[in-house]
């Protein structure tokens, strides 16, 4: 990806995040029961993986967003085609015939998740581009479709092998599902130009075309909560798709021009879906509404604990799809990434884009494979766990334990530092006098003294010369006044 396109893209996350975090004073709690508990094991979970794969990864190229004829960085053309924007469109489209990711491999990916601590998947579905990854009946332009190359594969349903391979991992189940299809003709009809990544025609004075679209989009997630086994949460994108009165102010001078309903009905959608998956998780995210039962800023943590249900969803790498040679976090900008949004009461959605032959970068597995062995020592720090004040002292980072009320110090190392050091001290933080501080994996109780308003921990010398970890170091306070 070039620089100025990957700034684009930057700036774009960083814009919507905001917007995310804003909006908490405005979230409508959930009363369902069952949705209520599921919200509540997906909270305590924490640590959730994303896939964001496609036709597009066969370009590596940012998904989708180059068919969207707006003058953006991160809907930039590239290539033989990029002068000709319908030529460009059907070069796209005709992805499908050369997409055979024959290395596909969902268990691998499944296991590497489970021995990293993720405890859910969020898989597209479907993006903005209108390919289906699914073996939909509602349209050709799907994986398992006569003119793609990998229908014939055991394996060609790619959503329905990655659905069954994670949840016999134990982990939890997410669609993503895109609202708006650049594909479909009740969406973008090609009647009109495609100026924007809005409808192109007014669905007020087109209705049938519109409800075609609806019941189009209805009969897609239909598909995705009857014939997949148990999902837990509908992950919905494209915000814009929304009615008109609840148009934010990001899209104000498309508002200005366009004064419709891009409404399909997620109430509907909703009520379908869990008739099918009780106790499912709605995600329509940036939809101020009931429908939007956590929020989700992108590429970016809050500065503060939000007091509602939060995940920050963070790519891996530098791209949400497949880019060769992209650049990948380090194992311990991972971790402390993690540590930072749990200790804000958050979760991290950690993506990873497969390649078009359908294989991770090693890279990939590299740092799976080293936050692992953080978690393992580490974990009790993560699930199950509720912010507690003052969220982060300097280095180090603050969780309790939702059962039992123990409370995590999480010591984030500098880059170079390999060892904890000597002592670490808390403010404001007043263990109970019989409180007992241990640093997790390496057993001990610590020496600990009150000191102005909070405490100084010693770190005896052995556990500093052979630490359990590396990257960050717990201590356990068992109670807290």
């Amino acid at each position: 990806m070039n620089k100025p396109l990957l700034v684009s893209l930057l700036v774009l996350c960083v814009f919507l995040s905001v917007t995310a975090q804003e909006r908490e004073d405005t979230f409508i709690p959930e009363t369902d029961p069952l949705v209520l508990a599921k919200l509540a094991t997906w909270q305590d979970d924490k640590f959730g993986l994303m896939m964001t794969w496609g036709i597009y990864s066969q370009w590596g190229i940012v998904e989708s967003w180059s068919l969207c004829a707006e003058d953006e960085g991160w809907c930039q053309r590239t290539g033989p085609y990029a002068a000709d924007y319908e030529a460009y469109k059907k070069a796209y489209r005709d992805l499908k015939k050369t997409f055979n990711p024959v290395k596909f491999d969902p268990v691998r990916w499944a296991e590497a998740a489970r021995e990293a601590g993720m405890k859910y998947v969020v898989f597209t579905a479907k993006h903005h581009d209108g390919f289906c990854m699914f073996a939909t009946k509602t349209t050709d332009y799907n994986i398992t479709s006569p003119e793609c190359a990998f229908r014939s594969h055991p394996k060609a349903n790619v959503t329905k092998e990655i659905f069954d391979a994670f949840r016999k991992n134990g982990l939890m189940i997410g669609t993503y599902f895109s609202k708006p299809d650049w594909n479909s003709p009740d969406y973008w009809w090609p009647y009109f130009p495609t100026p924007d990544r809005h409808v192109n025609y007014n669905p007020a004075k087109y209705p049938e075309r519109w409800q075609r679209f609806k019941d189009f989009t209805y009969t897609q997630i239909e598909e995705l909560m009857t014939g997949y086994g148990a999902v837990d949460i509908l992950w919905l994108d494209g915000a814009w798709v929304r009615p008109f009165e609840n148009m934010p102010k990001e899209f104000e001078s498309w508002a200005k021009k366009n004064d419709y309903h891009q409404d399909i009905d997620v109430a509907r959608i909703a009520r379908m879906a869990r008739g099918y998956q009780p106790g499912l998780i709605v995600v329509d995210r940036w939809v101020n509404g009931p429908y939007e039962n956590y929020l989700t800023p992108e590429q970016k943590v809050p500065e503060k604990a939000l007091g509602v249900p939060w995940e920050s969803c963070i790519t891996m790498a530098t791209s949400w799809s497949y880019v060769k040679a992209d650049r990948y976090k380090s194992v311990r900008q991972l971790i402390h990434l993690l540590v930072d949004i749990v200790a804000k009461g958050g979760n991290l959605l950690l993506n990873i884009g497969p390649s078009p032959e359908g294989e991770w970068a090693p890279d990939a597995y590299d740092r799976l494979k080293g936050i692992g062995e953080w978690m393992k020592v580490n974990s009790e720090a993560i699930y199950g766990t509720r912010p507690i004040l003052p969220y982060k002292d300097g280095r180090v980072c603050l969780t309790q334990k939702k059962e039992g009320g123990a409370v995590y110090a999480i010591y984030l190392a500098d880059e170079n530092e390999t060892q904890p050091p000597k002592v670490i001290q808390l403010r404001d933080l007043h263990p109970s006098d019989n409180a007992e501080l241990v640093v997790l994996g390496a057993g001990g109780e610590l020496n600990w003294k009150k000191e102005g308003n909070g405490i100084s921990i010693e770190i005896p010398e052995k556990i500093r010369q052979q630490p359990p970890c590396k990257h960050a170091w717990t201590i356990r306070i068992s109670k807290v006044q």
